[in-house]
C-alpha cells in the first residue's frame, strides 16, 4: 500500500523533470580558480555547488533554455558567468544562474556577428577567456566564432561553410593562441579537424590519414594537454565495429594521429592529471546512456588499461585542485550521484546524492530561476526524489552571495548517507519521467 501511494504522489506531481529518461548526473564543470564549485550537468538540469558539493542548488531546464531529450555542452568563465549550448543559440547567465540571456540576441536577424537562433553544437573557454562556439544549423552556413567579452559580442572566425556542422572546439591550456576545432560535412560525409595558432586568424588543416570512421564520419577533439599543447586527443565516434569509439592522440599538432583506445562503448570525456590520462565511456539505455567501462593510462595517453572498482562514471573532470570528480549512479550499484577521488588512483568515495538535494537556486522574485523552478516545479521534483536536503552542513563558511543569487560557502563535505533501496529508484524511473518534451532537432547533423 505504501509503495501505491508513493507512485500515486509520484505521478501527481506532473512534471517529467528527466524527459521520459532515467534521472541521471551526467556532466561535470568547474569555475577556474575555484577549487570549492561545481556544476554537474544531469538528465533534469543543472546542479550548482559552491561548497564541495555539499549543498547542491538545482538550476531546471526551462530557465536555461531548453527542453526535451538534449544534454547542453556548459562552460563556466573564470568570474562565475554560465555558458550554456542550445538549439536556439547560446544561453549565458551572469547572476550565478538565477537568470538567462541569449548571446547576440539584440543584433538583427541576418547579422554577420550574430549566433542567436541557432544551434551552437560546440563550446570551450580558452585560458586568456575567449570564448568559443561553433554552430551546426541546418539550412545555413555555419560558422567558428569567438568572443573577446566574455560572450557579449561575438567575431567569425574565418570558416564560414555551407555544408560543414562544426561539433566540437578545444583550446589549449598552455598556448593562448592554440585552439582546435572539427565539423562534419553532410552533402558529401567528410571529417574536418583543423588547428589555429592565431587566435583564428589562419587555420592548418589536418589530413587524418590514419584516423578510421564510422558511418558517418564525426569526430570530436575532446582534450588538449595541459602541458604539451602539441598534444590532443580525438575521438572518432562509431568507428569500433559500428558500436564503439576510437580514441586517437596526435603528439605534433594534429598532423598526425594515433589510435590508442579502441572502445566497444561511447567515449564521453577524457581527463589529464599529472601524466596519467583518465577515459570514461557510456553504454546504450533504454532510458538515457549510463557510464560504462573506464580506462586509464601511467604514459601520457599512449596505452591504456581497464579500471576496476570504480563508479559507472558517466562523466569526468578534474577540479583546480587537482580533485577528480565523476558522475556515478545514484542508486545501485554506487550510491553515489557525484563521486570524488583524491588519491590520484580513481578511488571515490560519495560526494552527494539525490536525496540530498538543498533546493532550487536561491534567487530574487522575478528572476527566471524563480519563477520557472522554484515556483513552479521545485515540489515536484522535491517529492520524487524524495529530497531532505544537505547532511554536511555542520562546518560550513557562509560568503557573500554570488552574483545576487544563492550565499556561497566555501568549506565542509558531505558525509555518506545509507543507500536507497533498490526499488526506490525504479519507482522514480517508472513514475517520475514518463512524459517526453520534444523539440525540433536540425536535420543531418
Amino acid at each position: 500500500m505504501r509503495a501505491l501511494v508513493l507512485v500515486a504522489s509520484l505521478l501527481g506531481a506532473g512534471v517529467a523533470y528527466g524527459n521520459g529518461r532515467a534521472p541521471l548526473t551526467n556532466g561535470i564543470h568547474f569555475q577556474p580558480g575555484d577549487p570549492h564549485s561545481m556544476y554537474v550537468a544531469s538528465t533534469f538540469g543543472l546542479l550548482v555547488s559552491h561548497d564541495d558539493g555539499c549543498t547542491m542548488n538545482w538550476v531546471c531546464e526551462s530557465n536555461i533554455g531548453y527542453g526535451g531529450v538534449w544534454d547542453p555542452k556548459y562552460a563556466i568563465a573564470t568570474d562565475g558567468t554560465i555558458f550554456a549550448t542550445t538549439y536556439e543559440g547560446l544561453r549565458v547567465s551572469r547572476d550565478g544562474g538565477c537568470s538567462f540571456t541569449t548571446a547576440t540576441a539584440e543584433l538583427p536577424v541576418g547579422s554577420p556577428n550574430r549566433i542567436a537562433g541557432i544551434w551552437i553544437d560546440a563550446l570551450d573557454i580558452g585560458p586568456s577567456g575567449l570564448v568559443w562556439v561553433g554552430t551546426a544549423e541546418s539550412g545555413q552556413p555555419n560558422e567558428i566564432y569567438h568572443s573577446t567579452d566574455n560572450g557579449v559580442t561575438f567575431t567569425p572566425a574565418g570558416l564560414m561553410s555551407a555544408t560543414i556542422f562544426w561539433k566540437s572546439v578545444r583550446t589549449a591550456p598552455t598556448n593562448l593562441a592554440r585552439a582546435y576545432i572539427s565539423g562534419y560535412e553532410v552533402a558529401n560525409p567528410t571529417a574536418h579537424v583543423m588547428r589555429t595558432d592565431n587566435m583564428g586568424s589562419t587555420w592548418t588543416p589536418s589530413p587524418l590519414a590514419n584516423v578510421q570512421f564510422g558511418s558517418t564520419p564525426v569526430v570530436r577533439v575532446i582534450a588538449v594537454d595541459p602541458i604539451n599543447a602539441d598534444v590532443a586527443y580525438l575521438i572518432s565516434e562509431g568507428s569500433n565495429n559500428s558500436v564503439g569509439d576510437r580514441l586517437y592522440r596526435s603528439s605534433d599538432a594534429g598532423i598526425t594521429w594515433t589510435d590508442v583506445l579502441d572502445a566497444d562503448t561511447t567515449i564521453k570525456d577524457v581527463v589529464i592529471k599529472d601524466g596519467t590520462v583518465f577515459v570514461t565511456t557510456l553504454m546504450a539505455s533504454t532510458t538515457s546512456p549510463i557510464g560504462g567501462p573506464s580506462f586509464k593510462s601511467i604514459d601520457n595517453g599512449l596505452t591504456f588499461t581497464a579500471m576496476t572498482n570504480e563508479p559507472q562514471l558517466a562523466c569526468l573532470g578534474a577540479s583546480p585542485n587537482g580533485q577528480l570528480i565523476g558522475c556515478g549512479a545514484n542508486w545501485q550499484p554506487d550510491y553515489m550521484a557525484v563521486a570524488r577521488s583524491t588519491d590520484g588512483a580513481a578511488t571515490f568515495g560519495k560526494v552527494w546524492r539525490f536525496v540530498e538535494m538543498a533546493g532550487p537556486l536561491k534567487c530574487p522574485s522575478g528572476t527566471d530561476e524563480y519563477t520557472m523552478c522554484d515556483q513552479a516545479q521545485w515540489d515536484g521534483l522535491k517529492a520524487q526524489f524524495a529530497a531532505t536536503g544537505p547532511t554536511c552542513g555542520a562546518n560550513i563558511v557562509v560568503d557573500s552571495p554570488v552574483s545576487g543569487g544563492d550565499p556561497a560557502p566555501k568549506s565542509g563535505g558531505c558525509c555518506d548517507s545509507t543507500p536507497a533501496p533498490a526499488g526506490v529508484m525504479w519507482l522514480l524511473i517508472g513514475a517520475g519521467y514518463l512524459v517526453t518534451r520534444r523539440r525540433r532537432a536540425p536535420t543531418g547533423a
